[in-house]
């Protein structure tokens, strides 16, 4: 089975992330929505507990059946000893899911800054990602950067609608009283 592992905070999950989960349901045979404890690129003291935005990812993707069953948000690196660098998750699940193929799904602001991720040449070898687009960031230059580096990177660009919405601004927004809840996944 060729799997989407989409990995992130999901402090909180929003409308976003439904729209790239449902596009992905399509595309993969499954979807592993894994809740990362810590970012080593991110300050952590915005954040909800890792049990917590596991919870709640769990409760989200549940109130969409629309999802066909194919998106499993996956605890994985809450067991893993930190830090929590993507190779070493995308590792773990081959080596727990041996017959299954994986795919990172990440964000043109990430692809923008993937050069600097632990092993990200083992990441495109290995492993492959597919992008979204992301508002002030163009892909195909990002993506021809990485490819001078070894045109043999496995790097697709997903043709989807792009996302405006962000964790952070909903974040936001709830501290300061108001109502975000439109915006909640």
């Amino acid at each position: 089975m060729h799997i989407a592992v989409y990995s992130g905070s999901f402090n909180p999950l929003h409308i976003g992330h439904l729209a790239i989960l449902r596009l992905l349901a399509k595309r993969f045979d499954g979807v592993y929505l894994v809740v990362s404890p810590q970012n080593p690129f991110k300050d952590a003291s915005g954040n909800a507990t890792a049990s917590g935005r596991l919870q709640a990812a769990r409760e989200a993707v549940a109130r969409h059946p629309e999802l066909g069953g194919k998106v499993r948000v996956d605890d994985i690196e809450l067991g893993m000893e930190p830090p929590h660098y993507t190779v070493r998750t995308l590792r773990a699940l081959r080596t727990r899911e041996p017959s299954n193929d994986f795919t990172l799904i990440i964000g043109a602001d990430n692809l923008e800054s993937f050069p600097h991720w632990r092993e990200h040449d083992a990441i495109l070898r290995e492993f492959g990602i597919a992008v979204f687009p992301r508002k002030g960031y163009h892909r195909g230059h990002l993506k021809a950067r990485l490819m001078r580096e070894d045109p043999s990177y496995k790097i697709e660009l997903i043709d989807a609608p792009l996302v405006t919405v962000s964790s952070t601004e909903i974040r936001e927004a709830l501290a300061a009283g108001r109502d975000a809840s439109g915006l909640l996944m």
